[in-house]
């Protein structure tokens, strides 16, 4: 039988930490050494960290990233590495180096360049024409690059009709709710449709806005996962992969007749490696328990919560931007409300208990039970908490106003100096002793700019905003659900959601019900649709038109909002670009 070892070291890299990747990279090299694996892949522009955007315009940063290349390649006696690096060739290209027992044996460019949503790459990178498939003394392969492989067709069929064995993908594709299984799916029937063993390597971590998932795969000719990578954190995973299933396959198969062409009829050009991998003949083979009789024996199914998956990514997204831009804690300003309280939770997580300082900042509208939950929380937590009530500084605004504003009636202003004085006490913390001052706002709020510009919204990293307000509180229920004794109060789940800038408020004087906002807010933000189309669809026409509306006017406020993580489809930032000035609405 003919098996290789193949390895995905799906790493959590950093933009522009051009030393630090290398030796990243390196270091996993070796580790595949130890393993006896023969084939080890990186993701896609693993040297540099994706997305480098307009780093890619400095040409030394584009010069040194290919010397780092040269230092990886020192490393690889008797082994192959695929990793991803930028190519300047006359253009710049978007590429994966072949590497092969300590020489370049190939150089794969992008073919399929994404220009959308949080993607810009052909602001950048020039797309590349030209495939190949790449024989070694162990295994023929081709390589792809992320959306290479989204696309059906060319090249991942060329290069497997002119004679690919392994096709191995490299990516740096961000996570959002439900695209890991999505993708999973598309890469198996990539394999099984073209009768090809398949690889696909994904980056890991958090890069300002982006959460990278991870959840590398290596996947048979038939279409079975036959190894997985963890999800939202560094593995390095490995199986021995059967190349005679691929040939046997393709024997019993009518429609593989064609793979048996030569690779210049598909447009695929064969480079043949002289290089040596070592193979070592004593390793047991690593791979699916295949002795079961699939007859008799039912498949155990696990049942995955949902919630699990973007709680963790929520938490991987808050550790990096906070280690990688080199903080070391966190303030926060507790309300004694849930969004305040799973942002909290969800520092804790990321950073521990003692890199997190919560604040809470009454007032003489706040209510008893406000400080006594957040008081709670922090002490569930074991977070420190300090209480700087904003009466006093309140009332000093009011006096100094009162000139200019005499003969007016006390409304929104007022209701807003609150929350501007609370993100004036917090940014005075923040700048007094280093911490990352993290906001608390949802998409909801942020949606229909029912937040205070410079009050809620000051801060550097916005934890939840892409986190509509129902999937708040389904948050917090499942972060409770994974404790001995809940970490958020009970009275924050159950309470009505409450500014606090004024007696008796609540959010639904000013919103409509969360159940339906976050309704029209999913199909207005997220899928684009018209008033008209959402009125279709047994929305009540007032109520959508009044959203409509707010959304669009409150742009302004989002492109002055800190960068949040990205768990939807669509959020607001750099995949969603509405101009601020504009008068269409609908």
């Amino acid at each position: 039988m003919k098996y290789i070892r193949a390895g995905i070291a799906q790493i959590n890299t950093t933009v522009g930490d051009l030393d630090g990747n290398t030796r990243k990279i390196i270091q996993f090299i070796k580790e595949a050494k130890r393993l006896k694996i023969n084939l080890i892949t990186f993701p896609e522009l693993a040297i540099t960290g994706y997305p480098p955007k307009d780093l890619l315009l400095k040409t030394k940063f584009i010069k040194e990233n290919q010397q780092r290349l040269q230092d990886i390649v020192k490393e690889t006696e008797g082994i192959i590495a695929i990793v991803g690096f930028v190519h300047d060739d006359g253009d710049v290209f978007n590429s994966a180096a072949v590497i092969h027992d300590r020489k370049i044996i190939g150089i794969q460019h992008k073919i399929h360049l994404p220009n959308y949503g949080v993607f810009d790459e052909k602001r950048y990178f020039k797309a590349g024409r030209e495939t190949f498939v790449f024989e070694t003394d162990t295994v023929v392969f081709g390589v792809s690059i992320c959306e290479d492989i989204w696309v059906p067709g060319f090249p991942t069929e060329n290069q497997c009709h002119a004679g690919a064995e392994l096709i191995i993908n490299i990516s740096a594709s961000p996570y959002h709710i439900g695209k890991p299984d999505f993708r999973k799916n598309m890469f198996m029937t990539r394999a099984s449709d073209n009768i090809v063993n398949l690889i696909f390597n994904n980056l890991v971590g958090g890069q300002d806005d982006l959460v990278f998932d991870g959840n590398g795969l290596l996947i048979d000719c038939s279409g079975n996962t036959i190894a997985e990578g963890k999800l939202f954190k560094e593995d390095l995973v490995f199986s021995d992969i059967s190349l005679e299933d691929v040939k046997r396959t393709r024997l019993r198969d009518p429609r593989a007749r064609e793979f048996q062409q030569k690779p210049e009829n598909f447009n695929v050009s064969k480079v043949i490696s002289r290089g040596k991998t070592r193979i070592s003949t004593d390793r047991k083979l690593k791979q699916l328990d295949v002795r079961e009789n699939p007859f008799l024996v039912k498949k155990r199914v696990v049942e995955k919560d949902p919630f699990k998956e973007i709680y963790d990514a929520l938490v991987l997204g808050v550790g990096d931007y906070v280690r990688k831009n080199g903080f070391k804690k966190v303030v926060i300003g507790l309300s004694g409300g849930i969004d305040s309280s799973i942002t909290a939770t969800i520092a804790v997580d990321a950073l521990g208990a003692e890199n997190v300082v919560g604040i809470a900042m009454p007032s003489h509208i706040s209510s008893r039970h406000s400080l006594e939950d957040a008081q709670e929380l922090a002490k569930n937590l074991k977070i420190k908490l300090e209480k700087i009530p904003i009466y006093e500084v309140y009332k000093s605004y009011i006096g100094t106003l009162f000139p200019v504003f005499k003969g007016t009636k006390p409304g929104i202003t007022e209701e807003n100096l609150q929350a501007r004085i609370r993100g004036n006490i917090l940014m005075a913390f923040s700048n007094k002793f280093g911490y990352l001052l993290l906001t608390t706002g949802n998409k909801s709020e942020l949606s229909m700019g029912y937040t205070t510009l410079y009050g809620d919204m000051a801060g550097g990293f916005a934890v939840i905003s892409d986190v509509p307000k129902t999937l708040v509180y389904e948050l917090s229920k499942y972060r409770n659900s994974m404790s001995k004794k809940p970490q958020i109060p009970e009275r924050c789940l159950t309470k009505e959601p409450s500014a606090e800038l004024r007696s008796n408020q609540k959010d639904t004087d000013s919103l409509p019900d969360y159940n339906i906002l976050d309704g029209i807010l999913h199909l207005c933000v997220e899928l684009d649709k018209s008033i008209e189309e959402i009125v279709a669809l047994g929305y009540e026409e007032k109520i959508v038109k009044d959203v409509v509306i707010r959304v669009d006017r409150n742009e302004y406020k989002r492109q002055q909002a800190a960068p949040g993580i990205r768990i939807t489809p669509k959020a607001f930032g750099s995949g969603r670009r509405i101009p601020i000035t504009n008068k269409f609405r609908g």
